[in-house]
């Protein structure tokens, strides 16, 4: 006959004492090491489907509007104290009055009696005495239609009829640029299909168009907007700093990848049928040498991690699974919360200039060497979840810390996750696109919106330009700032 050791159960440590083990027989023993391995798999198993059934935005990538009603709310910050509204000192937000430049039409109003003893007025001139009040209206908008009369005139000497020929100026198609372009808003940047976009030009600009109208102006503004989109792009690899990321776009049934880059200079989308790392360096080039934020996904990790930076906002919501996950990760997951709260608690110093960078520096230290501490210790632990994401940390660990010592460098990866929301809502609303010309159109479209708005720049003014120049036969304007 054989003896075995004592089995652990689900918390780690002996079933039974090791006096009671020595008394049953073998056989049982046997029996009770196979019931105990298999209750410490299936507690795993339920621990892992109950941790999935619990994401949320809280403790997940998962966005906030798929959180379920039964989702945990966000915690609410205590009570200040403070009365309701603005406090002492604050500045009101008021509209701005319009300069007299601007203003189209002066209407003066003078009294005609006095307002203490009803006296008559004299009509004596106006001065500068006086309280301007705004009113600010839109005009009855009606599209301007101008019908060109190409008239064919007989010569008297040879009798052949010549037919005017249009000058250049003069559009080729039924709609000018500035339609053009309007139409190409709607459907980018306001993300409208193209049933909407017809009605909004049929009741609101009062030029009818069909929805098959309205998709021929959008495929030819995003063919006019291929070589900036491409020069924008272009930028990319000489880009100090960089934040990346990436969501899913169904296209015709079919599951496509949406990839942003954001830099100082510009905001690049592109949609391709590959989450790989193919996409990433093809963007950047694979000798990159900026330094590029984003999250843990190993599409990634082909860069050094001396030249990444890993967003602690994502690894917030990680800390935070494993508070919930429990047992002996929800120690690690708390302690590592208290962490990124002093993180970013210095790091909010440091951007409201209360600390320097060598502030910044002294500030990290002691957080960089509980961190190490900590994540030696969970590498350690029972819990297999919470050793393995210390173990995946401690192997990314200069890329935790770069925003300490890099110019331009932020903590998390907030920039593209910024950008990559117009693009979520669209998707929501129009379920992807259908066809290759369709997610050009996206992908240039929201390259532009967020461009111009990054650098300050009216996205319709752009589009019209550009949609004139492609009238025209001209250069296309680019879209990267003049001292780019």
């Amino acid at each position: 006959m054989f003896s075995v050791d004592v089995p652990l159960g689900v918390d780690g440590q002996p079933v039974v004492s090791q006096t009671v083990w020595e008394r049953f027989p073998p056989e049982a023993q046997a029996v009770i090491v196979v019931l105990a391995q298999q209750v410490v798999r299936l507690a795993g198993e339920v621990r892992e489907l109950t941790a999935r059934l619990g994401q949320n935005s809280s403790n997940s990538s998962r966005p906030p509007s798929s959180d379920s009603p039964q989702a945990p709310r966000r915690p609410v910050a205590p009570p200040s104290g403070r009365a309701r509204g603005g406090q002492p000192g604050h500045v009101a937000p008021q509209r701005a009055v319009v300069p007299p430049e601007r203003v189209d039409q002066i209407v003066d109003h003078r009294p005609a009696t006095c307002g203490h003893c009803a006296a008559p007025l004299p009509l004596a001139a106006l001065g500068d005495d006086f309280v301007a009040h705004q009113v600010t209206e839109l005009p009855p908008v009606r599209a301007l239609v101008t019908e060109h009369r190409l008239h064919r005139v007989r010569c008297p000497d040879c009798g052949y009829a010549t037919r005017a020929i249009a000058p250049p100026e003069v559009p080729t198609g039924a709609f000018g640029p500035r339609l053009q372009a309007t139409v190409a808003v709607l459907s980018g940047q306001y993300r409208l299909s193209r049933r909407p976009v017809a009605d909004v030009c049929r009741t609101v600009l009062d030029a009818p168009l069909a929805a098959s109208s309205v998709d021929g102006l959008c495929h030819a503004t995003a063919a006019a907007l291929a070589e900036p989109v491409a020069a924008a792009q272009a930028t990319l690899p000489q880009a100090a700093v960089a934040n990346a990321d990436e969501t899913r776009w169904p296209q015709a049934g079919q599951t496509q990848w949406l990839w942003v880059v954001v830099t100082g200079l510009v905001t690049v989308f592109t949609i391709a049928a590959s989450r790989s790392s193919r996409v990433i360096k093809d963007l950047l080039g694979a000798d990159y040498t900026g330094v590029l934020g984003s999250d843990r996904y190993a599409g990634y990790a082909w860069l050094a991690v001396a030249w990444r930076q890993i967003c602690w906002a994502h690894l917030k919501r990680d800390f935070q699974a494993l508070v919930e996950r429990g047992g002996a990760a929800q120690a690690v997951g708390r302690a590592a919360l208290v962490l990124v709260r002093d993180l970013f608690t210095a790091w909010h110093q440091f951007r409201d200039g209360t600390l320097d960078r060598p502030g910044l520096q002294r500030a990290m230290q002691p957080v960089q060497d509980a961190f190490a501490a900590l994540l030696d210790e969970g590498a350690r632990g029972p819990d297999a979840k919470a050793a393995g994401l210390c173990h995946a940390l401690d192997r990314l660990w200069p890329a935790l810390w770069t925003f300490v010592d890099e110019d331009g460098v932020e903590p998390t990866n907030n920039a593209a996750e910024r950008a990559l929301r117009p693009a979520v809502l669209w998707r929501t609303g129009s379920f992807g696109t259908q066809s290759d010309g369709g997610a050009r159109f996206v992908e240039r479209l929201l390259t532009v919106t967020a461009t111009c708005r990054q650098q300050g720049r009216s996205v319709l003014d752009y589009l019209t330009t550009v949609c004139t120049a492609a009238h025209h036969g001209q250069p296309i304007p680019s879209l990267l700032p003049a001292t780019a």
